[in-house]
């Protein structure tokens, strides 16, 4: 069985120059229609899965820059090719800004035609090939979790269904609570990859001491407490994918490891002397300004722009308000089912309130929050006695408006956080161990801010 060639569409007002071109390509062995007009080739596009099509620029009636917009409007894989006697600059403009794929003048060279040709159907096949993995990448349901019908979402999943299947190492930059995590975990669903493991490192939860250990394991012996060997999360995601969350919190000396890792896919276990290979995809995460610690020198540049291959930058809740009815309502169906409760809406007002309100805490917040009102919720519907007094108080949104016009919802959440951890020392003491375990955070975390706001 010999495989069909692609399909070539001329349209061309001009009969014998129509013949010639037809003729021309039927040679070459491609399956070739013809049209003298863009209705007919319209038709024909409607009719027959068409590859490339080579348009005169003057058609007596709608241009093949007019033809060429239309049809690729409808089906964006098809590449065009415009052919004109008169080409001026402003005409291959309009071509190329219409999404020709190039613009040739008469008479035609026939060789420069067929290598011409050959390279649009090309990039037909390539951005069919890409069509097709993306659809079918979605209907996976691998990014189900990433709710949102703004453009800005839009566009992640998207861009993510693109690289899902490759091996590429993905950066994500976002907030505490944006959905960085969620991304990460539908990059790998999303891939060849998803048979194997997904194993999720919380860099900043872990104390200095143990994140060598924790990356890339350790031996026997190799250290006070090693009682036995210890595979690292390295080694256990071999042939998967590991997440690095809060990557910035990765102390200088065990970035070098990690970019060797990157570099060559070997490592070697604390106190071992075993060479060992992983082949692991890598998806890093931070909250922190990545470009501020490159600056300063705690995040080396060589292993960013080795992370930093495709590079994702999660918007705040706030910035994607259209997204919280949606979020709002899929949060409700899940807390509903799983505490075996009535609630199945949420009253209108209190959905506005949401909508308006600036979401510190972007979407873990809010889901808290409606976790929170199924729980006490006493009727079928959401309302404001099942959400805290702050959404809800006359002046809530003026009173946080006026504080982000006056100094930044940054600025307000560092003064809380200050406020927090200054009560949280002095109730212990000035302990500090003891003031991360009342503030749910870790020591390495108290430290860091501590540090930060010089306290």
């Amino acid at each position: 069985m010999t495989l069909q060639k692609e399909a070539i569409l001329v349209v061309e007002d001009d009969g014998p120059q129509r013949m010639t071109l037809v003729g021309f390509l039927k040679k070459r062995g491609y399956r070739v229609f013809e049209a003298q007009s863009a209705a007919q080739a319209t038709a024909v596009c409607e009719a027959h899965p068409i590859d490339l099509m080579l348009t005169d620029l003057r058609l007596g009636g709608p241009d093949g820059i007019a033809l060429t917009a239309d049809v690729r409007e409808r089906q964006p894989e098809l590449q065009t090719i415009v052919i004109t006697a008169y080409g001026t600059v402003n005409d291959a403009v309009r071509a190329m800004r219409s999404g020709a794929y190039d613009f040739l003048t008469k008479p035609i060279d026939l060789d420069h035609l067929d290598a011409l040709v050959e390279k649009a159907l090309e990039k037909a096949a390539l951005s069919r090939e890409n069509s097709s993995l993306r659809e079918v990448v979605k209907a996976t349901g691998a990014f189900s979790g990433l709710i949102g019908q703004s453009p800005a979402i839009q566009t992640i999943i998207d861009l993510a269904a693109r690289i899902a299947p490759s091996k590429a190492s993905v950066f994500i930059q976002g907030e505490s609570g944006t959905g960085k995590e969620v991304l990460a975990r539908a990059i790998h669903l999303a891939s060849t990859r998803k048979q194997h493991p997904f194993i999720t490192v919380n860099c900043a939860a872990l104390p200095e001491t143990l994140i060598e250990s924790e990356l890339f394991g350790h031996e026997q012996g190799a250290f006070t407490g090693a009682i036995a060997q210890k595979k690292g999360r390295f080694e256990l995601a071999s042939e998967g994918t590991i997440f690095l969350d809060e990557v910035g919190e990765i102390p200088l000396t065990i970035q070098v490891k990690l970019l060797n890792v990157l570099q060559s896919g070997q490592f070697e276990r604390i106190g071992g002397t075993k060479t060992l290979e992983t082949d692991t995809r890598i998806i890093a995460a931070t909250n922190r300004d990545i470009q501020e610690q490159l600056a300063e020198g705690a995040f080396r540049e060589d292993l960013y722009y080795r992370l930093n291959v495709v590079p994702f930058t999660l918007p705040p809740l706030r910035e994607r308000a259209e997204d919280i009815p949606l979020l709002a309502r899929r949060f409700l169906e899940e807390q509903a089912d799983i505490n075996g409760s009535d609630v199945r809406d949420i009253d209108p007002e209190v959905m506005a309130l949401l909508q308006a309100y600036p979401f510190p805490g972007n979407i873990r917040e809010l889901k808290n929050w409606i976790e929170r009102a199924v729980v006490l919720a006493l009727g079928k519907q959401l309302t404001r006695e099942d959400f805290p007094d702050l959404l809800f108080h006359p002046a809530a949104p003026q009173h946080l408006q006026s504080l982000m016009e006056r100094c930044g919802l940054d600025e307000e959440v560092a003064a809380l956080e200050i406020s927090l951890i200054k009560k949280a020392l002095a109730k212990n003491n000035g302990n500090q161990s003891a003031a991360a375990r009342d503030l749910k955070i870790t020591e390495r975390g108290i430290r860091y801010k501590i540090k930060k706001y010089n306290l």
